[in-house]
């Protein structure tokens, strides 16, 4: 056997542009990338929003997405030379020899089917363990993952759970079947600060304890840094710097990486306003049918117009949930929801066009916001046409200017949801929702997808549209330094309640309930050994 699971040599991937206008054209996406990983080490890859992080990834299985060929060099795992193989090879060792951990767990799940049924069918039908064995490894799993009620979960479907713990139960599938190669595609992404310690600590013990190789594909250099050996860091699908983790971290060489390592979010000055609130939410409580409980709890909350609220708390602290109620796709059990000085309609068919309009949702899952037959100009034309009547000329130049607002620029139009990036498709769902020029935007998570330079570019955005339109947020995070940037005030939620609210300056100084200081604790620092010492306090 080599002494490497993966290796790759001057790996080179094309796909077809369609530029409008203009006759389709090959293009390569990534060039002459390299890299080698040995038995239980794993490599964090980093760098911005469709540098070719993913591509890279699926490509140690193999695999090209969305019309992408692997068109030059050699990937090897476990020795065997990968790229050209076809059929039968493929199918031998994808869920086998090298599992795939998702970004977005919620479109990788069959929501027909219950959890168990999914985490195990991998492992049995490649015959890695019989359906006993893997069912007791999945339990097994799930209780080193931090999942709730690990004997019991898997016989949940993927709607019961929330989206951290979903997250979860795709690692558990791709560690079930013991793999030699796992990549990982952003895996904590969507996960709150705690819960993404946890994660972090069981995917990095599992790797000890099974020896197995990882690739570790991530925006967050705090994060990677707590799991890699080594780091490269790649950009426009070339790969900029390689090397230890801790030369990365404590001695970028090149501009690129030094930028990555030092950038920190611009935290504006806190603002107030003595104006009617245009969101007041009082005494709310609601319940999801068949649980016999409620979800919520006598919710107080209030933001004025031209501010930002952000909610924060763990994975299923009801963060989500409360957006769903404000937005009527939940309807409350009681309580109600002002909404510039009028009572919303419990359910969204009750609601009128001004209130559609007026309020906006950008969804947490951008994969799963957009409908993948339409092209980017019709999903974002969709609320012009709606809302005030654009057509022709008047709604190319809208959409355009939305485009270059979003830092796409007009050659996205003509694009399909599976031709952009993560944080490319979230940008058009940002832009989506500008477009309904709204008074409330509720931001469900929506920088979680983009690299810190590019979120930092979004935050921007969104404080600027702010300051001209007086536009308002409520913005769903579990990003602190997210927080602390964009936030006037803060409602910390646990277990459905709201524990601590009040003005960012209050809510984020001393002293602290215990819950409020252990998600300050748990926001991971750009340092080595940050995840061993939190873990033992």
């Amino acid at each position: 056997m080599p002494d490497h699971v993966l290796k790759i040599d001057n790996l080179k991937i094309e796909a077809t542009a369609y530029p409008p206008g203009e006759a389709p054209r090959r293009v390569t996406i990534v060039d002459g990338v390299s890299l080698t990983l040995e038995k239980g080490k794993v490599l964090g890859l980093i760098g911005e929003s469709g540098a070719g992080k993913s591509t890279i990834g699926l490509s140690a299985m193999a695999y090209g997405r969305g019309g992408i060929e692997l068109t030059g060099g050699e990937i090897h795992l476990n020795g065997r030379e990968i790229r050209k193989a076809k059929g039968a090879v493929l199918r031998s060792l994808r869920g086998a020899e090298v599992t795939y951990v998702a970004q977005s767990a919620a479109a990788a799940f069959n929501p027909a089917k219950k959890l168990m049924e999914q985490v195990i069918e991998a492992t049995v039908s490649h015959g890695r363990a019989s359906r006993q064995e893997a069912k007791e490894r999945a339990v097994d799993l799930f209780r080193k993952l931090g999942l709730p009620e690990p004997e019991t979960f898997g016989d949940r479907y993927p709607h019961q759970v929330s989206g951290g713990q979903l997250q979860r139960a795709m690692t558990a599938m791709a560690l079930c079947p013991q793999p030699d190669l796992v990549i990982f595609d952003e895996p904590t992404t969507a996960l709150d600060v705690t819960t993404q310690l946890g994660v972090l600590a069981a995917i990095k013990g599992a790797i000890r304890d099974l020896g197995v190789a990882a690739l570790y594909i991530t925006h967050d250099l705090a994060v990677v840094a707590q799991i890699a050996d080594d780091i490269m860091v790649l950009r426009h699908g070339k790969t900029v710097e390689y090397g230890s983790t801790r030369q990365i971290i404590t001695e970028p060489q090149q501009d690129y990486t030094r930028a990555l390592v030092s950038v920190t979010a611009k935290e504006h000055a806190e603002k107030t306003s003595d104006q009617p609130p245009v969101l007041q939410v009082t005494g709310l409580s609601a319940e999801y049918r068949g649980m016999g409980r409620d979800v919520l709890s006598d919710i107080n909350i209030a933001i004025q117009p031209g501010t930002t609220l952000a909610v924060v708390g763990e994975s299923g602290s009801g963060k989500s949930t409360l957006a769903r109620v404000i937005t009527g796709l939940l309807p409350q059990k009681a309580g109600q929801v002002l909404f510039d000085g009028r009572a919303l309609s419990r359910d969204l068919k009750g609601r009128s066009r001004e209130d559609l309009q007026e309020l906006q949702m950008i969804y947490q899952m951008a994969d799963t916001a957009m409908n993948p037959r339409q092209t980017v100009g019709t999903i974002i034309g969709r609320p012009l046409q709606f809302y005030f009547g654009m057509k022709g000329a008047a709604l190319r130049d809208r959409i355009v200017q939305l485009l270059d607002e979003i830092e796409l620029g007009a050659g996205f139009m003509d694009r399909y949801p599976a031709e952009l990036s993560g944080g490319q498709k979230q940008r058009v769902c940002i832009a989506r929702a500008l477009a309904a020029k709204p008074k409330l935007i509720i931001c469900d998570e929506v920088t979680s997808a983009l690299d810190p330079l590019v979120a930092e570019g979004i935050l921007q955005l969104l404080y600027d549209l702010q300051q001209r339109e007086q536009v308002s947020y409520m913005f769903i995070t579990h990003d602190i330094a997210t927080v602390k940037a964009i936030a006037d005030s803060i409602a910390v939620m646990h277990l459905g309640k709201v524990v601590r609210y009040g003005q960012k300056s209050k809510v984020l100084s001393p002293p602290f309930d215990d819950y409020t200081e252990m998600l300050l604790r748990s926001v991971p620092e750009m340092r080595l050994g940050w995840m061993e010492e939190v873990a033992q306090v």
